[in-house]
């Protein structure tokens, strides 16, 4: 994808202010994004987050590459904030859930357990994306549903691969989206974002060990950038 150099907020610019919770609407639906890079549904009870990579530190570790350890921990103790704040009575993992199967280890097994445990309740509901394919389904234990894509959910599709349906309204992952800020100084950053379309929504990665790829979105497309625990609504593309 081309690179999208997008101009920097500043103090008079015509983003919004920065807010940890962003309320928008599409799909004929009142949505809140956050900041811990999740969107909740709220008359659905619903919490949407994509690309998690559950495991993917210590598929890098059997690998040989020494990455820190606590990426698991870190990204589940998330979650939990999320659905504290939400009150969301329905998880859906808007796919690759896990990274891969060398990364499925008994400490992650050990670490889901003890979250599923702390959430009972919670339905938990994944679609199955290319990287869980490889990494197999989780285990009974887990207490989790997986399905297929398009997931109907409506009015939305919960969807891994990107797609702008004819009908419903699309969220989507796998593209890890990010975009490149540019300062007047041409100092520049990249930064996690939201995408939001006419016919479909793309949700930044939640989990911290994924990469970035840079979107240029059109002219009928919405960028919302995550910086730190704020959300900059950025300007339309020209």
């Amino acid at each position: 994808m081309n690179v999208a150099t997008l101009q920097l907020p500043f103090p008079g610019g015509d983003a919004d202010a920065a807010r940890d919770v962003l309320p928008v609407s599409f799909g004929g639906e009142a949505i809140e994004l956050h900041a811990l890079r999740a969107l909740h549904w709220p008359r659905g009870r619903t919490l949407f987050v994509a690309d998690v990579h559950l495991g993917k530190g210590a598929a890098f570790r059997a690998g040989g590459i020494p990455v820190p350890r606590g990426a698991t921990a870190t990204d589940l103790a998330r979650l939990s904030a999320l659905i504290a704040r939400t009150g969301a009575e329905t998880l859906c993992v808007l796919g690759d859930f896990l990274h891969a199967a060398s990364g499925r280890v008994p400490a992650l097994d050990a670490a889901f357990r003890a979250w599923r445990d702390a959430h009972p309740a919670l339905s938990v509901r994944i679609v199955r994306g290319n990287h869980d394919v490889h990494a197999g389904d989780p285990p009974p234990g887990w207490n989790v549903e997986v399905v297929a894509e398009p997931h109907a959910l409506p009015p939305f599709l919960a969807c891994h691969l990107p797609r702008a349906p004819r009908s419903g309204y699309a969220l989507c992952g796998h593209l890890h989206p990010g975009v490149r800020l540019t300062g007047r100084g041409r100092e520049s950053v990249r930064l996690p974002c939201f995408v939001l379309g006419p016919r479909r929504a793309l949700l930044p990665a939640f989990g911290r060990l994924t990469g970035l790829a840079m979107v240029a979105p059109s002219v009928d497309e919405a960028v919302v950038a995550i910086a730190g625990d704020r959300l900059f609504r950025l300007p339309p593309a020209s």
